[in-house]
């Protein structure tokens, strides 16, 4: 049996092992089952040791001694052996095979491991077979105070309402010792408080931080910062201990009343500021924040209550004061205000500090400004007949200038609003006429703004509208409500209705309109069709036989009469277009053309092929004659010096015309003294004209260019087809003819000539053909 020694037997393992704690130490009995051993008896086991102490963060050089091993079958020479397994075997712990001594070869920590399972056996040394069972046993650490407690969630921050009584709970902070708890007071923490005295307190046995002052102001000091510490060991001396920081804000409650900072106040305000305009701002100054600072205000007595009114900006929590109605300096020119400011959320606790409102006063003055006329009326309604004559009076305005000068004001008709100017107005009186005829058929209701303008500052312009209204008269005949397509079946039967007709008029009488139809009088008389007053605005249209034919007659066109009911009554005559039809057995029209009863009978396939050959050639003609027409519109002159580069281009603004004397040195253009070129017209056959050439003088070149710009400026001034406004035409021109004159044969048939051209035998073997034909003789050098 494992047995360690007796405690008089090994007094270092006692030391070690035991002495430490002996209240932790385990006793008991082995309960495994027997070991039998062959040639050997069965024993009963005696006590044995299944627990180690061994102090963590031992500093020593030499291995710590833990406890010893030992079995009953060691007799203690050297047959027995001991091995050791488990947590920690050979690394950490080690066993002397020999005598069974236990050391730890490494500083141990209670807070990584707190205790190790390890499992002995004793070998026999030669068989190397146990001679014992294994046996399980724990080595536990014992702990010392080396943790300092230490604040997992800090640093804190916590809130507390302003004002709080002594004794309010702000926040619990809790401190962690990683010691062993059920050992000692390592792990027994208490609380004190290092900076935040005397505002604040903390409870030593469970980190509750209370306010430990009454009346703490937030608009004095918002914000408090603590340090609290936590020592184990109960506090005493040689405790470790750990801080924290906590950072107290005190929260804000409705303790301050709205206060003015001024009992009176005064603005100016011009009469011209438009209605719901801001005139002031003000505010009552409140030391509270958030909802707390929140206030209303109220305009509770003066002379303006009507004319102003004053709400809250919920941003500022300001007041502002904005116009209610329109001011005038010469009615009113100043208001006086009694403003009342308020807080919304108001807190009982905190009624002994005063009432939480504030009363100011407010003086407006009204500053006068020069104003445009009033007129009486903001809008007139007026009327005039459609048949009223030129210059009929309508109706008059009347402005006034409100100011106290009481300017003469002058009246227009904002031609804006009356394009077709059918209305005039007398600058002085303000009456309006017409000024063309009316037609309330075009425009029922004229909407015209009169202008009022003051004499002395014709800048201040009042506006008034005027609405006339354009009475009806009987100025409209009636006729058809529609294009009416009326057919006829040709075995209609007689008394049969083939159309119903009604009547439109543009005119509005007063008791609605009124037809009466019938057929005019050449068509009362025929054998064909009657008409039929309805007596409610329609007529019906009855067939007076039977038997049409469309062979005979395809349409037939009916005159009805029209008149209206009013006063005069007016008439016209309609035409209605009947045609016959060919119609199935229900009456509904199959066919109507005439020629589509014919041509089957009539024309054969040679005859549409010769209809179709004459359409043919017309074609061929009306192409010929567009072609001829499109030919005599070219110019029928040829000049000769004409780019065909020539550019149009084209602008949108008038030019200043003949009088235009900016753009061009007209003066250089006009004193030019040129022959023209004769022209030669497209529509004749230019005959060779024996004329003699002239000779081209010697002249300098500016001259050149300015006889071609007369020449063509002449010509634009006769062209028909010229623009009507100024344009830049541009040509490609390098002057006339050059040293070596023309070269061309034209003039030198003609026996008049006197040119000599004996210069072409000077001028090589290229010109000899030349020379030969114009020489002087044989004695052409290449002859």
């Amino acid at each position: 049996n494992y047995t360690t020694k007796s405690f008089q037997e090994l007094p270092e393992m006692v030391f070690h092992s035991v002495l430490i704690n002996m209240a932790s130490t385990e006793l008991s009995r082995s309960r495994s089952k027997p070991y039998f051993q062959s040639g050997r008896p069965r024993t009963k086991r005696s006590w044995v040791w299944n627990q180690f102490f061994v102090l963590e963060e031992y500093m020593g050089t030499d291995p710590l001694y833990v406890g010893k091993l030992h079995s009953d079958v060691d007799k203690g020479d050297g047959s027995i052996k001991y091995i050791l397994s488990g947590e920690g075997a050979s690394s950490i712990f080690i066993i002397d095979e020999n005598t069974g001594d236990i050391h730890a070869t490494k500083r141990l920590d209670r807070e990584e491991q707190a205790y190790y399972t390890l499992r002995a056996q004793a070998l026999d040394r030669l068989t190397n077979k146990p001679v014992e069972p294994e046996s399980e046993f724990v080595i536990k650490i014992q702990d010392i105070n080396d943790n300092e407690p230490k604040f997992l969630d800090g640093p804190y921050t916590a809130g507390v309402p302003e004002m709080s009584p002594v004794g309010t709970s702000v926040v619990q902070v809790t401190a962690t010792d990683a010691d062993d708890p059920t050992y000692g007071n390592s792990a027994r923490v208490v609380y004190s408080i290092l900076q935040g005295q005397p505002y604040f307190s903390v409870e030593p046995k469970t980190g509750v931080i209370k306010t430990a002052l009454p009346n703490m102001d937030r608009e004095a000091k918002d914000q408090y910062l603590l340090v609290i510490q936590a020592k184990d060991m109960v506090g005493q001396n040689g405790g470790l201990s750990g801080t924290t920081s906590v950072t107290v804000t005190l929260t804000d409650v409705n303790d301050n009343p709205p206060r003015f900072p001024r009992r009176s106040y005064q603005y100016n305000v011009p009469e011209s500021l438009p209605v719901a305009s801001v005139v002031a701002r003000i505010k009552a100054a409140d030391a509270d924040v958030g909802s707390n600072a929140e206030m209303e205000y109220k305009i509770v007595d003066g002379d303006g209550l009507g004319v102003f009114k004053i709400t809250v900006d919920k941003d500022t929590q300001e007041g502002i004061i904005a116009i209610q109605k329109e001011l005038d300096f010469e009615a009113k020119t100043s208001y006086t205000l009694r403003i009342e400011a308020a807080n919304l959320h108001v807190d009982t606790r905190f009624l002994s500090l005063g009432p939480f409102s504030d009363m100011t006063t407010v003086k407006i003055i009204v500053e006068d400004v020069d104003e445009p006329p009033v007129f009486t009326s903001r809008l007139y309604s007026m009327v005039v007949s459609e048949a009223a004559k030129v210059g009929t009076i309508i109706g008059t305005v009347a402005a006034h200038d409100p100011d106290a000068s009481n300017s003469p004001v002058r009246y227009s008709i904002d031609r804006n609003t009356d394009l077709e100017r059918y209305f005039n107005i007398d600058a002085n009186s303000g009456v309006i006429t017409t000024a063309k005829s009316l037609d309330r058929e075009t425009n029922a209701v004229h909407n015209i703004t009169v202008l009022a303008m003051e004499s002395q500052n014709p800048a201040q312009i009042g506006r008034g509208y005027v609405a006339i209204t354009i009475l009806d008269i009987n100025d409209n005949a009636p006729e058809f409500a529609m294009e009416y397509e009326t057919t006829v079946c040709e075995n209609a039967q007689p008394g049969q209705v083939i159309q119903k007709i009604s009547a439109i008029d543009k005119d509005d009488p007063p008791n609605g309109h009124q037809f009466y139809f019938s057929l005019t009088a050449e068509a009362a008389n025929n054998h064909n069709f009657t008409l039929q007053d309805n007596k409610d605005n329609t007529a019906t249209v009855l067939t007076r036989r039977n038997g049409f034919r469309r062979q005979e007659q395809s349409v037939f066109y009916l005159p009805i009469f029209i008149v209206d009911s009013g006063s005069p009554s007016l008439s016209s005559t309609n035409t209605l277009t009947i045609r016959v039809c060919d119609c199935d057995a229900d009456g509904v029209a199959q066919t109507c053309n005439a020629e589509a009863y014919v041509l089957p009978a009539g024309l054969s396939t040679g005859a549409l092929i010769a209809i179709l050959a004459c359409v043919l050639t017309l074609l061929v003609l009306v192409l010929l004659i567009v072609t001829m027409r499109r030919r005599k519109k070219e110019p029928l002159i040829f000049d000769e010096e004409r780019d065909i580069r020539e550019n149009i281009v084209r602008y949108d603004d008038e030019g200043g015309g003949e009088e235009d004397t900016e753009a061009f040195d007209m003066a250089a253009l006009r004193n030019l003294n040129i022959i023209r070129d004769t022209k030669t017209r497209r529509d004749v056959t230019p005959e060779i004209q024996f004329l003699s050439r002239p000779t081209f003088k010697s002249i300098p070149d500016n001259v050149i260019f300015r006889e071609f710009i007369w020449e063509r400026l002449k010509e634009a001034d006769v062209d028909p087809c010229a623009p009507p406004y100024d344009s830049l035409q541009t040509y490609a021109f390098e002057g006339n003819g050059s040293v070596a004159e023309s070269l061309s044969s034209l003039d030198s048939i003609s026996s008049n000539s006197d040119q000599n051209y004996d210069y072409l035998s000077d001028w090589g073997p290229r010109f000899k053909r030349l020379a030969d034909m114009y020489g002087t003789g044989p004695e052409s050098l290449y002859s």
